[in-house]
């Protein structure tokens, strides 16, 4: 009989996981407490516009390739992609900004065109960022985060001190101009941390951007959703929408299954792609690894304030990927990491995949995604939202220059409510842990509990850390696990307990 196994929640590296363990022969079902997949990677339509309200950025196209192909698949077997050009477009002040193209050579030349030599000082960096990411890659990142011998290999042991530098120090070290110091420092905020605070060897992030490029899904980002769940269901997994679960059963140290609503759920093995905390939740007390004091300590990535805007006209002087880093970014920082509150002067993102893909707006007009990076656990409310609107759609038209504010035909909000309700989110946070250096691998939550030997964790609050492709590496590792300590042969019922 083969080994059953229940995973909470259906985001990425939920999905991910069960691909792997239902092809391994293991019975997996997944329960999911909204009615769609994907967990934050949801769409939102209204009036013929679409909307991605999760993940909306493409990088790191060779992980999503190495998922597929583990199931003899492709990305294109399932969806299209395209290489956006400009990968995306930076504004630092009026009818002031700098777009980032699709490949390092016109890169370099933009960078040689605000400041004289810094070209040759890119090159260097990306060299370095390259070799990281293939570091990364090919093997720190799917390491399990059980211990530091995971990260001692001859290559790192060379370069240690890319773990105690920052990115901050790093680009700094040659290069003069803010904004392409800006430019440079941007790719750590999906690592959900200050530029002075990540390790530089995660300028593998920069390579992410600038060697490898930003990509459209046509149709979205849900899309890489459909797929894998279509992935799942063809490998025989049983995917489960409105399923909330309210509590982990555990007799003997033994998860014996899950209670959704009166009904209990029974399963050999249980793992959670849910909010790591949340889940805990779900157990007795006696059973939960980490204290509220523990999780308070730690440093979180920030959560957003999202806008979906449909107008009524194309908008201008904009890219598909659009950056606003027209204030401060160490204040605004300050704001999310050492004073949580809300930002007088917030950076933000706008996004405008119409501008790409038509099939996102009606003819003529254009779909808009506005995206402020936010303290997770902050006050949320209608007026808060209302007035931050406000403040970015006037700076937005005098940044490019045109009226926009009468050419709204609907806007909605999202925020940390929303995080919390939707996704049981700790303190309502968008992206999981920061990766900081004391939340790097092994010192992030473990993937397998530590109190109860057949209950797993997977996603953006244990290895290997937030984003997309993490998460699809994060559902490899416990997958991988999960074969480790209990074999498809294994009958679990004779397994004797550490």
């Amino acid at each position: 009989m083969k080994n059953t196994i229940l995973i909470i929640g259906s985001g990425f590296s939920s999905l991910a996981a069960s691909c792997y363990l239902a092809k391994a022969g293991y019975s997996v079902t997944i329960l999911e407490k909204n009615d769609t997949v994907g967990g934050r990677a949801r769409v939102f339509k209204k009036d013929n516009f679409t909307f991605d309200m999760g993940p909306s950025w493409y990088w790191m196209p060779d992980v999503f390739e190495n998922f597929f192909n583990d199931f003899d698949k492709k990305v294109s077997d399932y969806y299209t992609l395209t290489k956006l050009n400009p990968a995306y477009q930076v504004y630092f002040g009026e009818n002031d900004s700098v777009k980032i193209s699709d490949n390092l050579s016109d890169i370099k030349n933009t960078f040689e065109t605000i400041e004289s030599g810094s070209s040759k000082y890119l090159q260097d960096f990306i060299d370095v960022a390259k070799y990281n990411y293939n570091v990364a890659i090919k093997d720190l990142v799917y390491k399990p985060g059980n211990s530091i011998v995971e990260l001692i290999t001859p290559t790192t042991i060379s370069r240690v001190n890319q773990f105690f530098s920052s990115i901050r120090k790093q680009v700094r070290k040659h290069i003069k101009s803010e904004k392409l110091l800006q430019i440079l420092e941007f790719p750590v905020l999906f690592l959900g941390a200050k530029p002075n605070n990540t390790p530089s060897f995660y300028s593998f992030m920069n390579y992410a951007d600038f060697g490898l490029g930003t990509w459209h899904p046509k149709g979205g980002m849900y899309e890489i959703v459909k797929a894998m769940s279509t992935l799942a269901t063809s490998l025989g997994v049983q995917i489960k929408t409105n399923n909330d679960v309210s509590k982990i059963v555990v007799e003997n140290n033994k998860a014996v299954g899950v209670q959704v609503e009166d009904t209990l759920i029974k399963a050999d093995i249980v793992l959670s792609g849910a909010d790591y905390h949340h889940t805990e939740t779900l157990l007795d007390k006696n059973y939960r690894q980490y204290s509220e004091k523990y999780w308070n300590k730690k440093v979180f990535a920030p959560s957003s304030l999202l806008f979906f805007v449909g107008f009524d006209k194309k908008i201008k002087n904009v890219s598909h990927h659009t950056l606003f880093f027209d204030a401060d970014f160490d204040k605004h920082a300050i704001k999310i990491y050492d004073q949580p509150g809300w930002p007088e002067k917030p950076l933000f993102y706008a996004n405008f995949p119409s501008i790409t893909d038509n099939s996102f707006a009606p003819k003529n007009k254009e779909t808009g995604f506005f995206l402020i990076p936010i303290a997770p656990g902050i006050e949320d409310t209608p007026e808060v939202r209302e007035s931050y609107f406000k403040h970015i759609i006037e700076r937005f038209e005098k940044l490019t220059n045109q009226q926009v504010q009468n050419h709204v035909l609907f806007k909605e909000s999202y925020c940390i409510k929303d995080f919390i309700e939707d996704y049981n989110s700790y303190k309502g946070n968008a992206y999981g842990l920061a990766n900081i250096l004391t939340q790097t691998a092994f010192l992030r939550p473990k993937i397998k509990s530590k109190k109860i030997n057949n209950l797993f964790f997977t996603g953006q609050l244990t290895v290997p850390g937030p984003g997309v492709p993490p998460s699809l590496i994060s559902g490899k590792i416990a997958a991988s696990s999960i074969q480790k300590k209990y074999p498809i042969a294994t009958d679990i019922k004779n397994i004797t307990y550490e």
